[in-house]
C-alpha cells in the first residue's frame, strides 16, 4: 500500500501554485507599503498595519488551499487503497491463472 504522508499529491504544479500566489502576495504587500510612504503619523501606522495584514491572509489563504489539495489527494489515495484491498480479496476465491489476471487487473485500476 501506498504512504499517505502530508506531502501525498503535492504535485509540481500545487508547489508552483503556492509559490506563486506567496510572490503575488509579497509584491502586493511592498506596493501597497510603498504607497504609505505619503502618509504621516498614525495614518502611516494603520496603513503598514494593514498591508502586512492583507500580506499574512494572502499567504494563510495560499497555504490553507495547499494543504486542502494535499488532503483531498491524500483522501483519493486512501480510498484507492481500500478498493484494491477488496479487489484483491476477491481474487482469493479464484486460482491459477484467474487469480494472476485478476490481482493484475486490480493492481492496474487501484494502483
Amino acid at each position: 500500500m501506498r504512504s499517505t504522508k502530508s506531502t501525498v499529491g503535492a504535485t509540481p504544479a500545487d508547489k508552483a501554485q503556492y509559490k506563486a500566489a506567496v510572490a503575488s502576495a509579497e509584491a502586493e504587500y511592498k506596493s501597497a507599503k510603498s504607497a504609505c510612504d505619503t502618509k504621516t503619523g498614525n495614518d502611516k501606522d494603520v496603513c503598514i498595519k494593514e498591508a502586512k495584514a492583507n500580506l499574512t491572509k494572502a499567504k494563510e489563504d495560499a497555504k490553507a488551499n495547499r494543504k486542502s489539495k494535499d488532503a483531498m489527494a491524500s483522501a483519493q489515495h486512501e480510498k484507492m487503497d481500500a478498493n484494491y484491498s477488496v479487489a484483491k480479496e476477491k481474487c482469493d476465491a479464484m486460482s491459477g491463472d484467474a487469480k494472476s489476471k485478476c490481482i493484475q487487473d486490480a493492481k492496474a485500476r487501484y494502483n
